[in-house]
């Protein structure tokens, strides 16, 4: 997948970022920068913050104070249009899969990028059917979310956010609203992303096998900041940190 940014800048910027809820402070004057193409996991306990770094990503919050950049490009603070534009490089996956229910799997996949992108449907349905090719959904365009298995559909929400061609692709614990059964599979989609394409992921996981697997790097949160940080091996493996060694040890 074409990306536009160079290699040795940050893809996405937190500079200072600080958010809070109800004088609950879940984010502390935060910086961290990603690079493109790395793939970044997010781990610490429920309440660190991790979840709310994606909804700033996603524009679905607003910081209290500090500088966010996507590609350069500022999404906070700037003026909304600024905002939309920086927005379209980013895709996200949620824990609940927020299809359209009254739509056919394939219009799911093809609506944003034919009202959003531009793309001429007979464009946007040709990415559709690749999509649904590479999540193992090629079969099912034709059917309603409704007839899908929640790890179906998870897989489907999955090919829609790929279908908008994101340069950074948000992964909000996608499996934890499954039954167990379905985690592998879905998780295996994900594995396939990471390993023919260049998109940045930024995933918020308790799946710490999955986290060792697909990640470049592993930030540990703790209290709205990132208190070690590090290649999988050195963090699931040789942690410095007392609390990330506590966190692994009750998860892992």
């Amino acid at each position: 997948m074409p990306a536009d940014h160079a290699p040795d800048h940050p893809l996405i910027t937190f500079d200072n970022v600080t958010k809070s809820f109800g004088g609950t402070t879940v984010l502390d004057d935060l910086c961290f920068s990603v690079k493109p193409g790395r793939h970044v996991t997010l781990i610490g306990p429920s309440g660190s913050g991790k979840t709310t770094i994606l909804r700033l990503l996603m524009t679905l919050e607003t910081p209290d104070s500090g500088t966010i950049r996507v590609n350069g490009d500022r999404l906070f603070p700037a003026a909304e249009k600024e905002r939309r534009e920086a927005r379209k490089k980013i895709g996200m996956v949620f824990q609940q899969f927020n299809l359209f229910p009254n739509m056919t799997v394939l219009r799911n996949i093809t609506e944003a990028p034919v009202r959003v992108l531009g793309l001429s449907p007979d464009e946007a349905h040709a990415r559709a059917k690749d999509l649904l090719d590479l999540v193992g959904l090629g079969d099912r365009g034709d059917a309603k979310p409704g007839q899908l298995s929640g790890g179906q559909q998870q897989r489907v929400a999955i090919a829609r956010a790929l279908a908008m061609r994101p340069q950074v692709l948000l992964l909000d614990e996608v499996t934890s609203a499954l039954d167990p059964e379905l985690v592998a599979g879905v998780l295996d989609v994900l594995r396939d992303v990471a390993k023919t394409t260049d998109i940045t992921m930024l995933c918020v996981t308790h799946e710490m096998n999955f986290a060792r697997d697909i990640s470049d790097e592993v930030m540990m949160f703790d209290s709205g900041k990132v208190i070690e940080q590090g290649p999988p091996e050195k963090i699931f493996a040789e942690a410095e940190h007392e609390r990330t060694r506590e966190f692994l040890g009750a998860v892992l």
